[in-house]
C-alpha cells in the first residue's frame, strides 16, 4: 500500500484510513453525511493525490491522444480541459480521464489512481512516434477544494481572478506564495470549486493555508466516503463500478464524448454497436419506498424478472432517499419507468429518473 505525501498528516487529524486503489487514504474524518453536506453547503477539501498525472510533449502528442482517446482533442485550446476515455480493443473502457491542453505540443492527462500503470502501459503501446511521456504522479499532490464557498476561500491565496476560470478550464500562476501552480475547475461533486496541482514538498504548507483561509466558512477535510455520495448525486461514473474493461462506453452514456469524426482505438466496432442499437443502458434510479440500493443488487420488474443490476448505490444525504446507477435492458431505460430493486430479497419500488439527482452548481 502506497502512502500519499499527507497520509500520516490525515491520520493525525483524525482521518479514518483505508486501502483505496492501493493507496493509504482517508475515507472519512467525522461522518460521511456531515462531510457531504459541508461540501454542498459551504466548502470542503479532498486530498486526491493518489490520482495519476502524465505529461505528453512533442509534435506527435496530439496525434497520440487522438489515437487512444474517444473525444476529439483537436478542439482543445490552451487552458482548456476535456473529459474523455481510453477505449480498449474489445468494446470496454481502459479508463476515463481528463485531457488538459497546456500548449500546442504539451498535454496533461489525469487518470484514475487504480489504473496508473495500466493506463501508462496502454498509451505507451500506441506511442510509435516517440512522443515524450513523463509520469508526474509520484511528485504531484492534488487537492480538490469544493463547494459554494470555494472561490471566497481560495481567492485569499492568489491574485488570479478565480471567477474567470470557467468550467473545464485551467490557469497556472502564483498561489499560496508559490509560483507556477496549476488551478483547474472540473470537479467531481457538482458543488463548484477548483483543483490545485502542486509539488509534494509544499503540500502540507498549502493544505494548512487553505484551511486558514476557509476557517470563516467552517471548512472541513473530506474523505472518500463523501466523495462517492457527492459524485453519485451528480450521476458521474466511477471506474470499477459503472464503467470497466467489460462495459460498453455507449451503454454507459458516454456517447457524448465518443467522436466518430476521427479514428481511434476500436472506433469502427463502437460505431457499429451504436448503429445496431444498444441492448442495455446505464440509468439513474430513485427509490420510492424505503431502502438503500447497493452495488450488484438486482433490478427487476414488478413480477421479479431480473432486467439489470445496480452498479453504484447509496442513501442520498441531500435528498434523504435511496439513489442508484445501474444497467437495465434498453426497453426499461426511459425516464419515468417503474422498476424494482431487490433489497434483502424484497422487491422495493423505484423509478428511472433524469440526471443529475441534485442540481449542479458550477
Amino acid at each position: 500500500m502506497q502512502k500519499i505525501t499527507l497520509s500520516d498528516f490525515h491520520e493525525s487529524i483524525g482521518g479514518k484510513m483505508v486501502d483505496f486503489a492501493g493507496f493509504y487514504m482517508p475515507v472519512r474524518y467525522s461522518s460521511d453525511k456531515e462531510e457531504h453536506l459541508a461540501v454542498r453547503n459551504s466548502v470542503g477539501v479532498f486530498d486526491v493525490s493518489h490520482m495519476g498525472e502524465f505529461l505528453l510533449k512533442g509534435k506527435g502528442a496530439l496525434d497520440l491522444i487522438q489515437k487512444v482517446t474517444s473525444n476529439d482533442a483537436s478542439t482543445l485550446f490552451d487552458g482548456k480541459i476535456q473529459y474523455s476515455y481510453l477505449p480498449n480493443e474489445t468494446g470496454g473502457v481502459v479508463d476515463d480521464l481528463l485531457v488538459y491542453r497546456v500548449s500546442e505540443e504539451e498535454y496533461l492527462l489525469v487518470v484514475n489512481a487504480g489504473n496508473i500503470k495500466k493506463d501508462w502501459d496502454w498509451i505507451s503501446k500506441y506511442n510509435t512516434e516517440g512522443v515524450e511521456m513523463t509520469d508526474l504522479s509520484p511528485e504531484t499532490s492534488l487537492f480538490a477544494v469544493q463547494g459554494p464557498n470555494a472561490v471566497k476561500t481560495l481567492q485569499k491565496l492568489t491574485d488570479i481572478d478565480l471567477s474567470t476560470i470557467s468550467y473545464y478550464t485551467f490557469v497556472k500562476g502564483k498561489f499560496a506564495g508559490h509560483e507556477d501552480i496549476l488551478i483547474s475547475a472540473t470537479g467531481y461533486t457538482g458543488a463548484g470549486g477548483f483543483e490545485i496541482y502542486l509539488p509534494n514538498a509544499i503540500a502540507e504548507e498549502v493544505w494548512k493555508k487553505i484551511f486558514e483561509a476557509g476557517a470563516e466558512f467552517d471548512i472541513k477535510p473530506i474523505g472518500l466516503g463523501a466523495r462517492d455520495t457527492l459524485r453519485l448525486e451528480m450521476g458521474y461514473c466511477l471506474y470499477g463500478n459503472d464503467i470497466t474493461d467489460e462495459t460498453s462506453p455507449l451503454e454507459a452514456g458516454l456517447g457524448w464524448v465518443t467522436k466518430f469524426t476521427k479514428e481511434f482505438t476500436n472506433s469502427a466496432a463502437l460505431k457499429a454497436e451504436k448503429e445496431a442499437g444498444l441492448k442495455r443502458k446505464l440509468v439513474a434510479i430513485e427509490i420510492i419506498d424505503k431502502g438503500i440500493p447497493r452495488s450488484h443488487y438486482e433490478i427487476c420488474t414488478a413480477d421479479g424478472e431480473k432486467i439489470g443490476e445496480v452498479t453504484s448505490g447509496t442513501m442520498s444525504p441531500t435528498l434523504n432517499k435511496g439513489i442508484a446507477l445501474g444497467y437495465v435492458s434498453a426497453a426499461y431505460s426511459k425516464v419515468g419507468t417503474e422498476v424494482y430493486i431487490k433489497i434483502r430479497e424484497k422487491l422495493t419500488a423505484a423509478k428511472v429518473v433524469k440526471l443529475p439527482f441534485v442540481a449542479q452548481n458550477v
